[in-house]
């Protein structure tokens, strides 16, 4: 009998199963599911549909935008950072493809004479030394002051977020390109410490320095600073570009025993970021809580915001004027948002976009002459030479890149980081994916990025007639406005002109951190 149906079967043309499949997928659509009315409608063919519009950023990405269209990142934006990690050619022949008049293009006005550097300079030496001007807590005179030794550095990324390979391949990058990395708000985790500096950065769920109800631990945050001198400074997130004002959940599901032990709480039990902060609740409680961290531990202090409304922005300059604390750095995060998943109308809408936020934000600590005692981090798609000097020119010190970095280890911007499925196995928690990451490799195309991002934002910089980027003034930059009003100088279109940095050559900076001196300290407060 068995073998009588096996040999029916055998007789049955090939063709014939496909017709069966398909009439079960059509019996399906139409009967049984329920979900997709087009699956109903149009059976077997409706399937093609979703298919086609999961692969449509594959198909526009690589076959339909031209090179500058994409967001957030341009083909030729990636194309470089790529080329540049692997020390590869990364110029551009038979000029710029770029709409020259195109509204907000930026122009660095170049020296008739370039800065000429004797025999002696630094970066005869070294060409991608290029350190920041100013020393967080200098003017506060912090117990340990720290000057960053790399003027673009690794921004706010949590292990959670990011996989545990990621985290490591950065932080070793990071240690051979002399910069620091910021550990987002998930904790200190141990692939934060594999030789790099470290500024620990904490948000609403104080996770690595939270008390067993969720509230903020000045006892575990001594401990951890005392056991990890990596450890450089302290950064207290207020809000980020990605989602500010909105808090979030860590779902019990996801919390690993690795996760649980980092970030101080339970295994399986959904975790809360709250909106707000609960270790204070008004302007004057954040400075004393600023200035309590920085007592007990003797770090520098920092806080990180996206822009929007200034009245508690002014609030707090007018206390550091009063009181002469503060802040020993400020990180301006840019409302394009960034690798952190949000909603659209947060995302599209809520703060500023980083040129509009820091400049608003810079005006009200110049206008009460504060900016020398800060140090100003900024943080929004500034991981590109033209876009760091229009930044410093505006006042910022050193800035932080997240996706730039993402991408300098592989990222392909699949979008995709909120699902846990990264393709390149950065953004995801997935074993198997995370194995594709060369640890070796990637740490050393991290450090590659940096030192010819440095390399090439100093030939820049020397164009333009100056040994520094924090010389950069507010008219040596101008941008395209409109029709009627074509160009302008930055000062012309944000209304201020930037503090001038108290700098006597980069052969001073490199002298005070080699000789374990981080700069001279303010002999009086302004």
């Amino acid at each position: 009998m068995t073998d009588t149906i096996l040999n029916s079967l055998n007789t049955v043309p090939w063709w014939a199963y496909i017709l069966i499949f398909f009439a079960l997928v059509a019996f399906w659509d139409v009967f049984i599911q329920k979900r997709h009315t087009i699956k109903h409608n149009f059976p077997i063919v409706g399937h093609l549909r979703y298919w086609l519009e999961s692969i449509g950023p594959e198909m526009r990405q690589y076959f339909v935008a031209n090179n500058r269209e994409e967001l957030p990142f341009n083909r030729i934006e990636r194309g470089w950072i790529y080329a540049s990690a692997k020390k590869e050619n990364n110029y551009e022949g038979f000029g710029s493809d770029r709409d020259l008049y195109a509204h907000q293009h930026v122009f660095i006005k170049n020296s008739m004479m370039a800065f000429t550097m004797n025999n002696d300079h630094p970066n005869q030496e070294d060409p991608c030394f290029l350190p920041c001007a100013k020393v967080m807590g200098a003017y506060n005179q912090r117990k340990r002051p720290y000057r960053p030794a790399s003027i673009i550095n690794v921004s706010a990324m949590s292990f959670g977020s990011l996989s545990a390979t990621a985290v490591e391949a950065m932080n070793k990058g990071v240690a051979k390109a002399g910069a620091y990395h910021n550990t987002g708000e998930g904790g200190l985790s141990p692939y934060h410490k594999q030789g790099g500096d470290v500024i620990f950065h904490f948000g609403t769920g104080y996770f690595g320095v939270r008390t067993a109800n969720g509230d903020f631990s000045m006892e575990k945050m001594k401990k951890l600073t005392a056991e990890n001198p990596c450890i450089k400074a302290i950064e207290i997130k207020l809000s980020q570009g990605a989602k500010p004002g909105k808090g979030g959940v860590l779902p019990g599901a996801k919390i690993t025993p690795e996760l649980a032990e980092i970030r101080g709480v339970e295994i399986g039990k959904d975790v809360l970021s709250p909106v707000t902060h609960r270790a204070f609740s008004s302007i004057p409680e954040l400075l004393k809580l600023i200035e309590n961290i920085a007592e007990e531990t003797g770090l520098p202090v920092g806080i990180k915001g996206a822009i929007g409304k200034l009245d508690q922005w002014e609030e707090l300059a007018d206390l550091m004027v009063k009181t002469g604390k503060g802040p020993d750095f400020i990180t301006i995060d840019g409302g394009e948002g960034g690798t952190g998943a949000a909603p659209p109308s947060f995302a599209d809408h809520v703060s500023l976009p980083w040129v509009y936020g820091f400049s608003s934000l810079y005006k009200v600590f110049l206008d009460r002459k504060l900016t020398d005692r800060i140090v100003f981090v900024g943080s929004g798609k500034l991981g590109f030479p033209a876009k760091a000097a229009m930044a410093f020119a505006m006042g910022v010190d050193c800035i932080n890149v997240a996706r730039e970095a993402m991408m300098s280890i592989g990222c392909i911007q699949a979008q995709v980081c909120h699902t846990n499925r990264c393709p390149t196995g950065i953004a995801t928690q997935k074993k198997w994916l995370q194995n594709g990451i060369n640890i070796p490799l990637k740490s050393a195309r991290l450090a590659q990025y940096f030192r010819t991002f440095r390399k090439e934002f100093l030939e820049i910089t020397h164009a333009a007639g100056y040994e520094h980027p924090c010389q950069f003034t507010m008219d040596d930059i101008q941008v395209n406005v409109d029709d009627n009003d074509l160009n302008r100088s930055l000062a012309s279109i944000y209304g201020y002109h930037k503090m001038k940095v108290d700098f006597n050559g980069v052969q001073e900076i490199k002298d005070c951190m080699y000789l374990g001196s981080l700069g001279k300290q303010k002999e009086s407060k302004v």
